[in-house]
């Protein structure tokens, strides 16, 4: 019962006037019954809010693809890197959920190989969902965005890294959390500039992706003043490497491959993981090996262990028997993104979290010692880049003395007067 209900009663209805309770007029006696039965009902309202949480549901779509098998018997390709992170985002958002009665529930999505991603889209639109971690290509990324169903979704990018997915072929309805390749070379670049290792000898692979790379090694070594003294291409075949022959071929091939002019770097563009694990130690000069393979730029490594990196490493183990990757990370932060966003604003609705988290007040805690957030211009987020060897973390980008305007971590990637995205929400 409300203090001034209880007041009243000990006062008989007037101040000073300790008249017995049978004395007071009807009309006084009903006031305080509803008084007290306005505090009970209420009192039961609360408690069947709290036992029902608001309920926020996210989507995570994948789809099974081929890919090529490890170079190393000591490696392994894990079954379901990505939604592993995406699983830890849910318990992770779920303990603080706890505590502001939210429920954060992951429908896992799973293509088959060869089916379409695009159907699965559809199904989980009609379903009700909003919300969308999509570990998926660029094509397929496309080409759910495009739906008439993505209208008002907020689909989240954790796979693809293709510059154009940030410039011309951006999406007004995709946040992208891992990192695009122009930031992942000037993440490289900033540091090889700061190490005065200005003469680089680029070698790519054929595959495109392999040319993508070595397109954003070739923009950042133009931005931060770097000098390319040579470039050259590889092709080592798609299964050359998986046999005995072909490993010794390639050993034998890499001396040859790497001479000519002078240079402090040799920078390779191998995402493929065709040949690029075979420069170290076998070029024609001693020089360090960096890009794809050698000292990698990366949203995360297992060797990260800074800001508290170790804490979520170890949670990440204990779920999942494994190391976390950059895939498991970019799952893991895009869920985390939207357990911050519906925290903040109380929200569960699709439409608030996606404007809560495009807007200047929003950050989350990636464990890279300072928030992190997304870009208007492209929906990308900012993030810093750590530069990692097999067994270290070498350092992290963006490194010091690279100033930027509004914010340091603007210096790695596509800057807003740069970018050729134009999106109209």
């Amino acid at each position: 019962m409300p203090d001034a209900a209880q007041q009243w009663l000990h006062t008989g209805g007037t101040q000073g006037n300790r008249q017995r309770p049978w004395l007071w007029p009807r009309r006084a006696v009903l006031t305080v019954l509803l008084a007290a039965a306005w505090a009970i009902g209420g009192s039961r309202a609360i408690a069947q809010q709290a036992d029902q949480p608001a309920t926020v549901e996210i989507a995570y779509l994948t789809q099974v693809v081929e890919r090529a098998p490890p170079l190393s018997l000591l490696d392994t390709i894990p079954a379901d890197e990505g939604l592993l992170g995406a699983r830890l985002g849910i318990d992770d958002n779920n303990t603080t959920g706890s505590f502001t009665q939210q429920k954060f529930v992951l429908s896992e999505t799973v293509v088959p190989q060869g089916e379409d991603v695009a159907a699965a889209f559809r199904k989980l639109a009609a379903a009700g969902h909003k919300v969308f971690v999509a570990d998926l290509p660029r094509a397929a990324l496309l080409a759910i965005a495009d739906l008439p169903e993505a209208k008002g979704a907020v689909i989240f990018n954790v796979q693809a890294r293709d510059d154009a997915l940030r410039g011309a072929e951006c999406r007004p309805n995709v946040l992208h959390v891992i990192p695009n390749r122009a930031m992942l070379t000037d993440a490289l670049a900033q540091y090889l500039a700061w190490k005065q290792w200005r003469r680089w000898y680029l070698i790519a692979g054929t595959n495109e992706t392999d040319k993508l790379y070595a397109e954003a090694i070739k923009r950042s070594a133009q931005k931060f003043g770097i000098k390319i003294v040579e470039e050259r291409s590889y092709d080592g075949g798609s299964t050359a490497r998986r046999t005995d022959t072909g490993h010794a071929l390639i050993q034998k091939q890499m001396p040859v491959l790497t001479q000519g002019a002078d240079y402090d770097v040799l920078v390779v563009a191998d995402e493929s993981d065709l040949f690029g694990e075979y420069l170290p130690y076998r070029s024609f000069r001693p020089r360090p090996v960096a890009g794809t393979q050698g000292m990698v730029p990366t949203a995360w490594h297992r060797t990260h262990e800074q800001w508290g990196g170790t804490q979520l490493q170890n949670r990440f183990e204990k779920l999942g028997k494994r190391p976390m990757t950059e895939r498991d990370y970019a799952g893991w932060l895009a869920v985390r993104s939207v357990g911050e966003a519906a925290t903040r604003t109380m929200k569960t609705d699709a439409a608030s979290l996606d404007g809560f988290i495009r807007g200047g007040d929003f950050g989350v805690a990636g464990f890279k010692g300072q928030k992190l957030s997304f870009r208007a211009w492209d929906g990308q987020l900012r993030q810093p880049i750590l530069l990692a060897a097999a067994r270290t973390l070498v350092s992290v980008s963006p490194q010091e003395g690279f100033l930027h305007q509004r914010s340091e971590l603007d210096t790695l990637g596509f800057d807003q007067p740069e970018s050729k995205c134009r999106l109209k929400r």
